[in-house]
This record gives C-alpha cells, structure tokens and sequence, in this order.
C-alpha cells in the first residue's frame, strides 16, 4: 500500500505530527487505539470519517519508519 495517499505532515496542525488525510486523527492516535485492544471494527465504528485504507495506511506508514530505523543503528 502507498501510505502516502492516506498520510500528512502539516507543521501547523498537531504539531507537525503524520496525520490521516490532513484530518486531526494522527497515525499515533491510530496505533494506539489498536494496540489497546480496539478492532478496525471498533475504530471504525467510533470514528465513521475514517476508513480502513486509512488504518492499513497507518501500519504500512509504521511498518515503513520501522524499516528505516533498522538501517541507522
């Protein structure tokens, strides 16, 4: 997937943080909700303005920053 469709970094808008589709919802909010235990199912019920291309954009974008950390150590 080509995250790059689905995520944005705008400096004034969460402080510069990826975001989803230059909405307020980070990529952060997004992998957190996940790793508490909420299902795609769940976020998107909770959050009806995302969809799941945007929730698979988000684990390609970590998948992706996780690949270029491995290279600098």
């Amino acid at each position: 997937m080509d995250y790059r469709q689905f995520i944005t970094i705008e400096p004034g808008k969460r402080s510069g943080k990826p975001c989803i589709r230059g909405l307020r919802v980070t990529v952060y909010d997004v992998l957190d909700w996940l790793s508490s235990g909420m299902s795609e199912a769940d976020i998107l019920a909770d959050y009806p303005y995302l969809t799941l291309d945007d929730i698979r954009a988000c684990l390609a974008f970590a998948a992706d920053r996780e690949k270029s950390l491995a290279f600098i150590n």
